[in-house]
């Protein structure tokens, strides 16, 4: 991410622990783990869900199903980024018809790519209930939208920008508040 880093809001401690209360969170509020299953939205909210199902696997000996959702098609700003965006597998290797499906992801702002997410969950099917899980919040929503589990709430300016780094990805684990040039 561009701009210049003013100030890391979580270290890989910080991760860990906002995932393990998230997972946490997650077992309480479906009462378990029956017919929950996890849903990354394709890039970091694919290993944020992974992780999510490895402490769940650790805490109640269940391993949760995983799907990746790519979201680029389902995107209101699809003309806007690129002539010809790279579109990924959406990879969901099980039926969400009467699931409570868990979507994960990184950052929420706005609102748009879980709307996005969202529509491209019901081309998938039915699910019971959707909930949205994120590593942070940074508000400024412009849809009507909010997480069900949140490990930070981070309050930003629109000069702001939020990057989060894992390690499967970035290679390091931490969420930096950036300031956006100009």
């Amino acid at each position: 991410m561009e701009g210049i880093t003013k100030s890391r809001i979580m270290d890989a401690n910080g991760i860990r622990r906002a995932l393990t209360r998230i997972a946490h969170e997650i077992i309480e509020k479906n009462k378990g783990t029956l017919d929950v299953v996890l849903i990354g939205v394709r890039r970091r909210g694919v290993p944020l869900a992974e992780r999510l199902q490895n402490l769940i696997l650790e805490f109640e000996g269940v391993k949760l199903p995983l799907g990746i959702l790519d979201i680029t098609l389902y995107r209101d700003d699809f003309s806007t980024i690129g002539f010809q965006p790279v579109v990924h597998e959406t990879d969901v290797p099980f039926d969400v018809q009467g699931k409570q499906v868990i979507l994960v992801d990184d950052v929420l702002f706005t609102g748009r790519t879980a709307r996005a997410a969202l529509d491209a969950m019901m081309d998938l099917g039915r699910p019971q209930r959707i909930q949205l899980a994120v590593l942070v919040d940074r508000g400024h929503r412009e849809l009507p939208i909010r997480a069900d589990y949140v490990g930070k709430n981070v309050p930003t300016s629109r000069r702001e920008s939020v990057s989060v780094c894992l390690r499967e990805v970035d290679d390091s684990d931490e969420v930096l508040l950036m300031e956006k040039p100009g």
